[in-house]
């Protein structure tokens, strides 16, 4: 499925026809749809989009490799969607992504689990909670959660302790690896261009009225040998993570620029045969917090890690695991774990979240901030995705649904 590692900018990616795609374009650029951005969205969208009659689409993106930052570095959840209220994208695109993200599992055989979920609650504050998450699920979500009592979770917890829980029997974890592979090679056997180790220095949009009514023009670096060249393109989405905001900023003017802020997960792996859980392990969201508290998940051979916390930085590129951040992390799982052997738990990986909204507006209760997808406006043919976090994974082919019917008002079945 997949025929290609690497490619560079260079005169022989526009060797092929150029296409000219939609009815308005005042030039034949390049290609149709250049996608920025490498990660599980990044690919998600470049798929959808290559898949249409005459398309051509170039995946770019900075590293040497697909899906080295968000969309390999967290806990490979593939998540419900009860968390984010009844009208946001989050929850939208995040029970669309599920069925999707289980059915292309399914069809491809890319390693999956429905491990399902317990969300625990210690006090009577916490299960007011779950009983309002509950009722939500229920009456207007439309995902199926199961209550379980003390007692049950007792008998059938496998250690954990609660006063009570809240199943979610359709999450399950996913070979995240396996997914963006398997989306890469759908998408240049579609006929779409990879090309890796290229970070932009600029986009031009080309016409005034309005910009980019006559295309884009890209410039990138080719990181390994310095030089530079560009491309253009009928339509541009950018997908880029991490990286989405300089995107953004080189395209609009000063008053419209867009900070994100940067949430490190440090994450902690466990390498004693006992307890063993065969079911994820949430404690129930604490307000003032970035994050879903640090839990326990399973990877697809059932070890346990748990995490992530959340630690504000400055850096996107601080990727460094905090070890000193552990002392907390076990007295968190403790709560939840009491029979947890301390010892064998290390300091693994870490894994970074670009959200549109910092810790002063978190601690104050202003941290929800829904995804931003789309259609910039004052410019043509133009796809923003600000603040893909989590549920992005679970949500991305979802999204690129979402980014089609923005471009085209359609949506094409998987």
């Amino acid at each position: 499925m997949l025929r290609s590692a690497t490619q560079k900018f260079s005169s022989n990616l526009l060797t092929h026809q150029r296409y000219s795609f939609s009815s308005t374009a005042a030039v034949r650029a390049d290609f149709t749809h250049a996608v920025i951005g490498g990660g599980v969205v990044g690919l998600a969208v470049a798929r959808q989009l290559a898949q249409r009659d005459g398309a051509s689409t170039v995946l770019i993106e900075r590293h040497d490799a697909i899906g080295t930052e968000t969309s390999s570095r967290n806990s490979e959840v593939i998540h419900a969607g009860i968390y984010y209220g009844p009208s946001s994208l989050k929850t939208k695109l995040c029970i669309r992504g599920k069925n999707l993200l289980y059915e292309l599992c399914d069809k491809y055989d890319i390693g999956h689990r429905r491990t399902g979920k317990w969300i625990v609650a210690q006090n009577e504050a916490q299960q007011e909670t779950l009983d309002k998450l509950h009722t939500l699920c229920k009456n207007e979500l439309g995902v199926p959660t199961r209550w379980v009592s003390g007692e049950e979770v007792k008998r059938d917890g496998e250690g954990v302790h609660a006063a009570c829980a809240l199943e979610s029997p359709t999450t399950g974890i996913v070979d995240s690896h396996g997914l963006m592979l398997c989306l890469q090679g759908l998408f240049e056997d579609a006929g779409g261009v990879a090309v890796l180790n290229s970070p932009v220095l600029n986009i031009t949009p080309l016409g005034s009225k309005p910009p980019g009514s006559e295309g884009w023009e890209i410039e990138v670096k080719d990181a390994s040998t310095g030089e530079t060249s560009s491309i253009t393109t009928e339509t541009l989405i950018n997908a880029a993570g991490l990286g989405a905001a300089v995107i953004h900023n080189m395209i609009v003017p000063s008053d419209k620029r867009q900070k994100l802020y940067y949430a490190k997960g440090n994450y902690f792996s466990y390498s004693a045969s006992q307890p063993k859980i065969s079911r994820l392990i949430y404690p129930v969201p604490e307000p003032g917090i970035a994050g879903l508290g640090t839990h326990l998940t399973l990877d697809l051979a059932g070890r346990l890690r748990f995490g992530p916390d959340v630690e504000w930085i400055d850096d996107p590129k601080d990727l460094a695991v905090n070890a000193e951040r552990l002392p907390q992390a076990i007295n968190e799982i403790q709560r939840y774990l009491p029979g947890i052997d301390a010892s064998a738990l290390v300091a693994d990986y870490a894994g970074i979240r670009p959200k549109l909204a910092g810790q002063d507006a978190v601690r104050q209760g202003k941290g929800f901030q829904d995804f931003i997808i789309r259609k910039e406006e004052g410019y043509e043919g133009w796809i923003n995705l600000l603040g893909i976090e989590s549920p992005g994974l679970t949500s991305s082919l979802a999204i690129a649904e979402m980014v089609q019917k923005l471009l085209y008002g359609s949506t094409k079945s998987l």
